[in-house]
């Protein structure tokens, strides 16, 4: 009996803790949302400038593996199969001593094709990390970006908090030297007012 009423309270007072909680969760997200909007809009524009920026540099960096890592694959290409063919004179040699068929063309031309594609397939794949890399780079980048402004919002909220604070404790008491001086006044017309 007592197990269950000891259990009891302490959900009840678990649950008032969790209210609670969330009655200053609540009072917070309120408090600072326009912030949050703020942040967000900013790191928006600040993705978008990045991506801007991002484009040029990946457009160019296409480009030069066009016009660098392509052609050197050509002639590798073109080498090895000059390196592979054999000399027509030995050619006939070699079909005239064996005499065997020779191999047929579609499978050469097969077999030169899937080289090819190979390559070519490298050279996508290269360019494909290139791009990725520098895309994460600059992701990266941006991050970091939305951080640093972050937490200037933050630094920024804070001082106008203190500003206010400030600025209120300042008024409060001109406010209540003006009450005293008023007082004092009043009290002296008074004064002058009974004498006579």
């Amino acid at each position: 009996m007592r197990r269950k009423l000891k259990r009891r309270v302490r959900n009840a007072e678990a649950e008032a803790a969790m209210l609670r909680l969330q009655e200053v969760a609540r009072e917070q997200a309120e408090r600072l949302g326009p912030y949050a909007d703020q942040a967000r809009e900013r790191a928006g524009r600040r993705v978008l400038k990045a991506r801007g920026w991002t484009a040029p540099r990946l457009e160019t960096a296409a480009h030069r593996v066009e016009d660098t890592v392509a052609p050197r694959v050509a002639d590798l290409l073109t080498a090895a199969a000059a390196r592979v063919e054999p000399s027509r004179a030995r050619r006939g040699l070699i079909t005239a001593r064996q005499n065997t068929r020779r191999v047929p063309r579609f499978v050469i031309f097969a077999g030169v094709a899937t080289l090819g594609a190979a390559a070519l397939y490298g050279v996508l794949k290269l360019r494909q990390a290139s791009q990725d890399a520098e895309w994460q780079e600059n992701l990266d980048q941006a991050r970091e970006q939305v951080r640093e402004t972050r937490d200037q919002i933050v630094g920024k909220a804070q001082e106008a908090k203190e500003k206010v604070t400030k600025a209120a404790s300042d008024v409060k008491e001109e406010a209540e030297e003006k009450a005293q001086e008023a007082k004092e006044e009043a009290a002296q017309e008074l004064n002058g007012r009974v004498k006579k």
